[in-house]
């Protein structure tokens, strides 16, 4: 039975921060390729491809990801550099993959997990990956350039995909509202979570490391940037300090994004006598123990496609607390505490609330627990094959 090789754009593993969509493009390709019998159909190979860099730094940034050895792709280096390659697409449609390399002309399919589309090979369906309408939405959180990538993206979304993948229902409404891609291509393919173990002792080295002490803390975790929301965070973290019998930290952990600078935690910081801990980017294993010491995990974004560390925090039994929007609600179901966003006040009264209330935390983390378990990696590539096969007219 003949496989479907698939050309897999895995260049935003080599980007820093990767994101949210870095973890999905390094999870289908661990995970797609499959044999035929595991695949129910025909079985599946991944040929990546990126933009140009070193041999070196492909091997480390996919080692950064668990991609080693045998489940690291094969993968073709394009002769030119991202920004070249990317604008090139999204203004010229071309340079075609067929004409950079006789591997990539070989695929049956080509997959797109970002908004970095390449044009519509001859003789191969083109799946791309939207996760959300945030740069139409919210445009004012994005600089200049990024809000000109994403728009030449959706465009060409919009004219070269077959079939078109978006994580929720929620972002699936986004995206037929705010761009020209039509509804009948959209297939909703939700993300998956991976449950990691606690390396032990790790956590208390963590503590050590952040000074953190063994004082209780809340935890946010993300990318810097301005639609997560954390001034409005820090602010509402004042009502748990004006609480004089909750001792806890905050702790913010994840690596800058655009639009990020110090200076916007400084005001609502102001005040917080130094319980707010910046920890800034940190390894899987560090993370992890982190979420499973946490007492709340917080979220206020005002926009996500999907919510991943909802999910994260869910799978080491701790309480979620996010804003109330549709993705959120999608994603976090009944196991999670919401509160209305960009409220500082009625988030920091949740917080206070929680914080004082064991039997709920422990109840919101035994459901969420039991809500992480519907979503997995091997479900969200189960059904990407099957769009694969769609496309394909099977």
């Amino acid at each position: 039975m003949k496989k479907i090789r698939v050309g897999l754009n895995l260049e935003q593993l080599l980007l820093r921060p990767s994101g949210g969509i870095g973890r999905y493009s390094a999870e289908l390709a661990r995970l797609l390729p499959v044999s035929g019998s595991a695949a129910g159909d025909d079985g599946v190979d991944v040929v990546g491809f990126v933009s140009r860099h070193s041999a070196a730094s492909v091997i480390k940034s996919y080692a950064a990801f668990g991609l080693v050895g045998d489940s690291a792709p094969e993968t073709v280096r394009i002769s030119l550099p991202r920004p070249v390659l990317f604008d090139c697409w999204g203004v010229l449609g071309r340079p075609k993959l067929s004409s950079l390399s006789r591997r990539l002309a070989a695929v049956d399919i080509v997959h797109a997990p970002s908004l970095a589309v390449p044009p519509h090979p001859k003789s191969a369906p083109l799946v791309v990956t939207v996760h959300d309408a945030a740069p139409l939405i919210h445009p004012d959180t994005y600089p200049r350039r990024g809000r000109w990538f994403h728009e030449r993206g959706f465009a060409a979304t919009a004219r070269r995909a077959d079939l078109v993948i978006a994580p929720t229902q929620a972002a699936a409404e986004e995206i037929m509202e705010f761009t020209d891609i039509s509804t009948d291509r959209i297939r909703i393919v939700p993300h998956g979570v991976t449950d990691r173990p606690v390396v032990p002792g790790l956590l208390k080295q963590v503590r050590t490391d952040l000074e953190l002490g063994e004082e209780p803390f809340v935890l946010w975790v993300g990318t810097l940037e301005p639609r997560k929301n954390l001034p409005v965070l820090v602010e509402a973290f004042h009502s748990v300090l004006a609480a004089r019998d909750l001792p806890h930290r905050l702790v913010l952990a994840g690596p800058k994004g655009w639009l990020s600078t110090a200076s916007s935690l400084e005001h609502p910081a102001a005040g917080l006598e130094g319980r707010v801990c910046v920890a800034g980017e940190l390894t899987d294993e560090q993370l992890v123990a982190l979420y499973s010491g946490a007492d709340l995990m917080v979220l206020p974004s005002r926009h996500e496609g999907f919510g991943l560390t909802v999910l994260e925090a869910m799978t080491q039994g701790t309480a979620v607390l996010c804003s109330d929007i549709p993705v959120l609600r999608e994603v976090g179901g009944e196991a999670a505490a919401y509160a209305p966003v960009d409220d500082a006040a009625s988030l920091g009264e949740a917080m206070v609330e929680l914080l004082r209330d064991d039997f709920e935390r422990e109840r919101l983390g035994e459901a969420g627990k039991k809500r992480a378990e519907k979503f997995s990696w091997r479900q969200c590539t189960s059904l990407t094959r099957a769009v694969y096969r769609e496309a394909l007219g099977g």
